[in-house]
């Protein structure tokens, strides 16, 4: 069974996260909601987000505070944010939202299709990560337990790498897949950027099971995966 991404939803109006709700209901994945930016943060200490929408105006920690809090965190800094925010001062309102960290800024009132086809594009880069993160620790117990995985004490390594080649086969699939849905030009390039990224990892990933295979030769050096 696939899991479920975690979308966080931050606003301190209920009824702006009813909306919300609403809207990304057909993704269906886990929505949490913060109804502060303090609440936010506790959210983020046990749980991982595929994407933060975050309001800007706030009581007391306002979005911006909110997002530059997330930023400085290691275990948080790399999750996408979207700032939500119903005021528009200027372009310099909208570069303080992306000098915050922010991969998109958009106001209220918006696009219930165009907000939920941004989500889900994050909400897949974060389903491929984890996959790529999944084939990356079953590779590493194979080097490290001499040929043997955890749960998999019965294959043989030739076993074991062929199941980890077809896993790797079907998250390159849907990498392709999904770079060629963001090769255009209304495509975010905070996302474009992401799955980039995820093409170089996959592909570090595949030349270190490629160097396993039988007389592939030296088998020792594994590509980092961060």
């Amino acid at each position: 069974m696939v899991q479920k991404a975690k979308i966080l939803l931050v606003d301190d109006r209920p009824e702006n996260l009813l909306a919300l709700e609403a809207i990304l209901s057909a993704l269906d994945q886990t929505l949490v909601r913060a109804s502060s930016g303090e609440e936010a943060l506790k959210a983020l200490l046990t749980d991982d987000f595929a994407v933060i929408l975050l309001d800007v105006q706030m009581p007391g920690m306002d979005g911006f505070e909110t997002a530059a809090h997330i930023k400085r965190r290691e275990r948080t800094r790399d999750i996408p944010i979207i700032f939500l925010t119903a005021i528009n001062h200027g372009p310099h309102h909208t570069f303080r939202g992306y000098a915050a960290g922010a991969v998109d800024y958009i106001s209220k009132p918006f696009d219930p299709w165009v907000l939920r086809a941004k989500v889900s594009v994050f909400v897949e880069l974060y389903m491929k990560n984890c996959q790529l993160r999944e084939q990356a620790a079953l590779l590493r117990l194979q080097l490290e337990g001499g040929g043997r995985a955890a749960g998999a004490e019965t294959k043989e390594p030739a076993g074991l790498l062929a199941e980890l080649s077809a896993r790797l086969a079907a998250v390159e699939e849907q990498a392709e897949a999904l770079s060629k849905q963001l090769d255009d030009e209304s495509a975010d390039a905070a996302a474009v950027a992401t799955a980039a990224h995820l093409e170089r990892k996959l592909t570090g990933l595949r030349r270190a099971l490629d160097a396993l295979e039988p007389g592939a030769g030296n088998t020792s050096s594994v590509p980092s995966q961060n």
